[in-house]
């Protein structure tokens, strides 16, 4: 395994398969124990429309930040193994997920290809990344942009705080 400096990272999870917020814990949790990640700030679950593919049910999303010593494609398949692990299937792109753990950056590193673009390519278009991204590391500038100016410029529509039912 290839290890690098102690890298900051982001990551946005998402679920809307089962219990959503649990998968989106668990994912949180595993990312932790398994030495992938220390995290340092998580942000709340956030209720989201779905997106891309509009024919299914909302999702819940949330984002951490942390530090890893992994180098990228090494990350990409310690979050890949998380999403296997906990049980997700294929299906079609966009489609329902058990679980979805994306990097959105790595330090302030670029990789573009067909496996892994870093930072995540649909970054500043994602209201459901966006928001809770803001939440926890509104300073923030990835791509020359600060994570709050875009958040204040996306389309935030349906996205709100996760409300846990009783």
């Amino acid at each position: 395994m290839t290890r690098m400096a102690a890298t900051q990272v982001g990551f946005g999870l998402g679920s809307n398969i089962g219990d959503k917020p649990g998968n989106i814990r668990t994912a949180l949790r595993l990312l932790s124990e398994r030495n992938i990640a220390r995290l340092d700030a998580v942000s709340r679950i956030y209720r989201t429309p779905p997106w891309g593919v509009l024919d299914q049910g909302d999702f819940a999303n949330a984002c951490a930040i942390g530090v890893t010593g992994l180098a990228p494609y090494e990350l990409l398949a310690a979050v890949k193994k998380i999403e296997a692990d906990m049980g997700r299937e294929p299906t079609r792109r966009w489609g329902p997920r058990l679980i979805d753990v994306d990097i959105l950056f790595l330090g302030e590193l670029r990789v573009e290809d067909p496996e892994l673009t870093i930072p995540h390519k649909e970054l500043f278009s994602r209201g459901f990344v966006l928001a809770p991204l803001a939440e926890i590391a509104p300073s923030l500038i990835l791509s020359g942009a600060s994570v709050a100016s875009a958040a204040a410029g996306a389309d935030l529509g349906g996205v709100e705080p996760w409300v846990e039912e009783e």
